[in-house]
């Protein structure tokens, strides 16, 4: 297949915004030393901003605690966490749960780590926490830095695993957050109903307009695993045919729905299966590129989950590559996932129009201070047909060329997954086979040739099945 641009036409702004804002776990895992080092290189080599993560309210957090008869508020670990963070450069998107046991309706838990799922026992309750934790947060922090964070209410009320109230109890939740909130300060940012499956956002804007309840933004999830169209679903019923592009329709109809507030996908990944072998696999790398290009100008936020395989929701795991949602695995060594957010970084700031279709194969182009970056993926769902394509990209209106390379992540390249299964799979590492994972993770730039003069070039390349390729043309 061919495709082709010119490189002298119109471009438009390429915005980096799945870089906003990354998941992790719960809050108690960001005292861990270990997980502070790799979310730093994280931030650091990919740019991420924020930091969403369960459980700033748990128990086992301390935030609020019943003895002697008396309601005790602790904020010295929530302060732990949100000090590294600013030390690091980044900031907390605040997702506020679970349910203190102190003043729960419940006994109802969920997870390894046992949070509370129920509605508050009392509303009044609830919103008195949520008051006097913010202010604290401005008086540590002050306002002008509070107010550039996010608090959004809860983590997926739709599924009854993380909430035990119907709809309205958690409208009814959000109202009391949402003004407790603003009696701090109005310039704070609220918003929800962070959702799975981009699920009750029309139901959700009509309660905040018809009570006048502050929002700010909307917030959802979803995965390419969810049962988008099918019989039961309540939010999406105009889909494409091709579940290829699904979370690109489903980012389209939430766009759709909340009109102008901004939209922030505060999960998503390649499934929701927290021990799937593919989230460490190459195939990771050429959907996280494609869903995250696909979603390009109708979202303010995409926040991959997660950053780490240091994450106990079920438990946690010891084996060195077990499928877990982490972009660096337990030793803190890179997947093809964490390249294919390297790459994305790395793209420029204007795309230009690519020409040229295929079932599998996708070509984007984007300029950067002097540089073209021509990114390629050749991917399918798991189970659909798809083959190693040669791919042909035609490029008009280049002055001059003055190098061309190519990096790759595919089977046979940055996949320390594959090289860890050669070593024999073993249950716990050395740190010198930790160093040998790490560079077999590596992209490698390979001097790459081009066909044709400079006005009118030729880049042929082959990928393979679940293959990601980007070529850097440094231009004059």
């Amino acid at each position: 297949m061919i495709f082709t641009c010119d490189t002298s036409g119109i471009s438009t702004e390429f915005s980096h915004f799945w870089k906003h804002t990354v998941g992790s776990d719960h809050a108690v895992i960001a005292l861990r030393a270990d997980w502070e080092q790799q979310l730093r290189r994280c931030h650091t080599e990919l740019g991420f901003k924020c930091l969403r993560f369960h459980g700033i309210l748990s128990d086992d957090m301390g935030t609020l605690v019943y003895d002697s008869n008396e309601l005790i508020y602790s904020f010295f670990n929530t302060d732990q966490v949100f000090d590294f963070l600013l030390s690091i450069g980044m900031r907390p998107f605040v997702e506020l749960s679970f349910m203190p046991t102190a003043i729960a309706s419940g006994p109802d838990v969920f997870f390894h780590y046992k949070g509370n799922v129920t509605p508050p026992r009392d509303y009044g309750e609830w919103a008195t926490l949520i008051h006097k934790l913010v202010a604290h947060w401005v008086d540590r922090y002050g306002i002008e830095e509070v107010s550039n964070w996010f608090f959004e209410v809860w983590n997926e009320p739709n599924i009854s695993d993380f909430w035990k109230g119907t709809q309205a109890d958690y409208f009814k939740l959000y109202q009391y957050t949402a003004e407790a909130i603003k009696k701090v300060d109005t310039s704070l940012q609220v918003g929800g109903p962070a959702t799975a499956n981009n699920g009750w956002i029309t139901e959700f804007i009509n309660f905040c307009t018809d009570n006048k309840v502050p929002v700010d933004f909307i917030s959802t999830h979803h995965y390419p695993t969810d049962g988008f169209g099918e019989p039961g679903d309540d939010t999406l019923t105009l889909l494409s045919k091709s579940r290829r592009s699904v979370l690109r329709d489903a980012v389209i109809h939430t766009r759709s729905q909340a009109g102008s507030l901004p939209v922030y996908y505060t999960e998503w990944n390649t499934s929701a299966d927290p021990f799937d072998e593919l989230h460490d696999m190459p195939y990771a790398a050429a959907y996280i590129i494609k869903t995250v290009m696909e979603a390009q100008g109708m979202v303010e936020g995409y926040s991959y989950w997660v950053c780490s395989d240091i994450f106990e929701e079920n438990y946690l795991s010891s084996i060195p590559f077990h499928g877990g949602f982490g972009l660096l695995n337990i030793y803190g060594i890179p997947k093809p996932a964490y390249r294919a957010f390297q790459l994305l970084g790395d793209m420029g700031s204007h795309a230009l129009p690519v020409s040229g279709t295929h079932d599998t194969v996708d070509v984007w182009i984007t300029k950067k201070e002097g540089f073209l970056k021509i990114l390629i993926t050749n991917t399918a769902l798991p189970s659909h047909p798809i083959k190693t394509e040669q791919v042909e990209i035609q490029l008009y209106g280049i002055d001059h060329i003055i190098s061309a390379g190519i990096e790759r992540i595919d089977e046979d390249h940055a996949n320390a997954r594959k090289a860890w299964v050669n070593m024999g799979m073993p249950g716990s590492l050395l740190p010198a086979q930790v160093k040998v994972l790490e560079q077999a993770s590596e992209m490698v730039k390979e001097p790459f040739e081009i066909i044709g003069n400079n006005s009118t070039i030729l880049l042929v390349a082959e990928i393979p099945p679940q293959g990601t390729a980007c070529i850097t043309l440094e231009i004059a």
